[in-house]
């Protein structure tokens, strides 16, 4: 039951997604669902940001009301459906949350080995930090954009024949990420205890992290990615609470050459499968729970410095990929560095995406029977004729 913001009959409010349909918050705090809780309606807003802030008892507290009163047949809820329930195919989903900062981080081992083995000595693609501490990038958040926004490929400076120039990149890639909402602030100068962590999250949702290859090998040195990642990311519209997650926790293995501030007893992480459509031909599955560093540890060493976090934050994941070709989960992996092709179901073959290509982000968890969806993260790449 993932809390979204939607928009129908010119109203933007929050909600509920239930399989095809939305549970509208607002009429629900109209008929008096959460009466007891003695909430401001919050619920009437365009982002979650608000009703995050209430506080996880209270947010929990509104997910479970719901989760009841969709199970009683005589309950209000029932009994006001046809004010309550919207179907999803009449509505348009909004950017959940209002993002005030966003950090991508590069936690996957099989990512980094993948990458550092075409740019570095094979037999030793790991920078010397990389096991020490969870590597990261401020990226841009104004650029952030919810599924189904088309994406127009960038134009910047990049290295063409030995030669530099102005022109759209030719090197356009996904990336398969998991974005972590955060749900508390810590105060500035004041570090979050790894212990703590788990305290600071609301939720998680789908990231695609388009980047364009060859504007990024030209200008990430000495500082990173800059105009090669910043001209948009793609989240889904449903963010998932850490709680509806619990069955979904599995152990985290530990590291023992980490400082003290990065380890934490029963560390976890999440046995949730992620998959990469590009023009509905399955390109990734791989699953969130290969990540080395998990978002504990990443919250952590965000906080190390005293930085502050603010509600509505997004960590991404970075790249999550695994061992095998499959689970690959990005184009520069996938080709070598652009140096093999690989064929979609229709016969056409890709290295890099082309205009009119769609990529679509897709998640679920199966506990005790049934799934969890996290929706779909999806984007079109359109031309750059300017």
């Amino acid at each position: 039951m993932p809390f979204g913001v939607f928009e129908y009959d010119g109203k933007v409010q929050l909600g509920i997604a239930i399989g095809a349909e939305i549970v509208d918050l607002n009429v629900c705090h109209k008929i008096g669902l959460f009466e007891h809780l003695d909430i401001p309606n919050v619920f009437l807003n365009d982002c979650l940001n608000d009703f995050i802030g209430l506080g996880k008892q209270t947010t929990n507290k509104v997910r479970m009301i719901i989760q009841k009163e969709l199970c009683d047949q005589n309950g209000l809820l029932r009994q006001n459906s046809q004010d309550v329930l919207v179907n999803q195919g009449v509505v348009k989903l909004k950017l959940p949350i209002k993002i005030g900062n966003y950090t991508d981080f590069y936690s996957s081992k099989f990512h980094a080995e993948n990458i550092g083995k075409l740019f570095r000595d094979p037999n030793n693609p790991l920078l010397p930090n990389w096991t020490k501490i969870p590597i990261a990038y401020h990226g841009r958040a104004s650029s952030i954009v919810v599924s189904g926004t088309e994406v127009k490929r960038p134009k910047g400076q990049l290295i063409e024949g030995g030669e530099l120039v102005y022109k759209s990149t030719g090197k356009l890639d996904y990336e398969l990420e998991f974005a972590a909402v955060i749900g508390k602030e810590n105060q500035l100068g004041e570090p979050v205890d790894i212990n703590n962590a788990e305290e600071y999250i609301f939720g998680f949702c789908l990231f695609n992290d388009w980047s364009a290859r060859d504007i990024q090998s030209w200008e990430y040195k000495p500082l990173g990615p800059f105009t090669g990642k910043n001209f948009a990311s793609t989240i889904s519209p449903w963010v998932v609470t850490i709680e509806a997650l619990d069955d979904c926790k599995v152990p985290f293995h530990r590291q023992n050459d980490v400082l003290g501030y990065l380890k934490k007893d029963n560390d976890f992480s999440f046995d949730i499968t992620l998959e990469v459509y590009l023009n509905e031909t399955l390109v990734v599955k791989n699953n969130f729970k290969t990540l080395y560093w998990s978002v504990s540890q990443q919250i952590a060493h965000h906080t190390v410095s005293g930085c502050n976090l603010k509600i509505g934050d997004l960590l991404a994941s970075g790249t999550i990929s695994g061992k095998d070709e499959l689970e690959k989960g990005c184009l520069m992996e996938k080709t070598y560095g652009g140096t093999r092709s690989f064929k979609l179901l229709n016969g056409d073959e890709r290295i890099y995406l082309e205009d009119n290509d769609v990529v679509c982000l897709k998640a679920f968890a199966e506990v005790n029977g049934y799934k969890i969806g996290f929706g779909k993260a999806e984007g079109k790449i359109i031309a750059n004729n300017d």
